[in-house]
């Protein structure tokens, strides 16, 4: 699918950042990717929704062809928000979708919090209020090693040494597919994970500022707008406890959706994912179609 290079301004006006756009009349959709992640994790379901929404999917700081920055404390969800509000203002969105993976559903909730009228619904993939400690643990081992590969096939192979139990199913070509869209090549031909590898800082410890503190009380203060909660079976982020507390605590219209097959995290082109998100999304844009956008 075709989108437009698109970049802006971060809200401390330190870098230039990127978001892939995809243009249409239809209401607009903010996709935020996870923690090692960027634009590109959004491609199956991009194509899905391509045409029906306005897509903008940015590469948060550090990642992808957003610019890095010489701060790693600065690499935290409450400076991403205040990205992803320098977006919005940009781009002049009106309620736009918030759609987020991971890190990317943290700042969905802390943006819909500081805002509930200012967005249509909310998707969170796999992520919650409580973020499993055995995650995080499994996420620090690898988010912090970053020697090049010697190749697209030595990129394959390493994606998939990490990431096969959350990926059940998946092919030699499903894993070259997963090195293309988070890695890049340098100029002598080897490959690097597409992200600075400072980004991992917060992981754990005392530094640790991946995860902001209680989110429960956030998550309250926007329990009527419409969410839909998709989630791996396999998943070591999210537990059913807290989903079934997401959902006692949320007064709103509210699903959630398991996909079989799947850890830490969907990659929402799942045929049930799609199907959720598509129901989801003709409830929750409605107003914004009524009101002409």
């Amino acid at each position: 699918m075709k989108y437009a290079d698109h970049f802006f301004r971060s809200a401390d006006d330190r870098l230039d950042l990127y978001a892939r756009i995809y243009d249409a009349e239809g209401p607009p959709l903010l996709l935020m990717h996870g923690l090692t992640r960027n634009s590109a994790d959004f491609e199956g379901l991009a194509a899905h929704l391509a045409g029906k929404y306005r897509l903008i999917i940015p590469d948060q700081r550090g990642r992808g062809r957003s610019g890095y920055d010489p701060e790693p404390d600065n690499y935290n969800p409450s400076v991403y928000v205040a990205d992803m509000a320098a977006l919005i203002a940009d781009l002049k969105l009106e309620r736009p979708g918030l759609i987020g993976t991971s890190m990317g559903g943290l700042m969905s909730i802390m943006m819909a919090a500081s805002a509930p009228e200012g967005f249509s619904g909310i998707i969170l993939n796999d992520i919650g209020p409580v973020v499993e400690q055995a995650g995080l643990d499994r996420i620090q081992s690898y988010a912090g090693s970053h020697e090049p590969f010697d190749d697209w096939q030595d990129a394959a192979d390493n994606a998939r040494k990490v990431h096969a139990d959350a990926m059940a199913g998946y092919s030699a070509q499903d894993w070259m597919g997963f090195a293309r869209r988070t890695c890049r090549e340098l100029p002598d031909g080897r490959v690097k994970l597409d992200y600075d590898p400072a980004i991992s800082q917060g992981l754990s410890g005392s530094d640790q500022t991946v995860v902001p503190p209680d989110l429960w009380p956030l998550w309250e203060s926007f329990s009527a707008l419409p969410a839909l909660i998709i989630y791996g079976a396999l998943s070591d982020i999210i537990s059913a406890d807290t989903i079934a507390e997401m959902q006692r605590r949320h007064s709103g219209p509210i699903s959630a959706v398991e996909i079989a097959n799947r850890g830490h995290a969907p990659m929402l082109d799942e045929p049930e994912a799609l199907s959720a998100i598509d129901a989801f999304l003709k409830k929750s844009t409605r107003k914004h179609q009524i009101d002409g956008g």
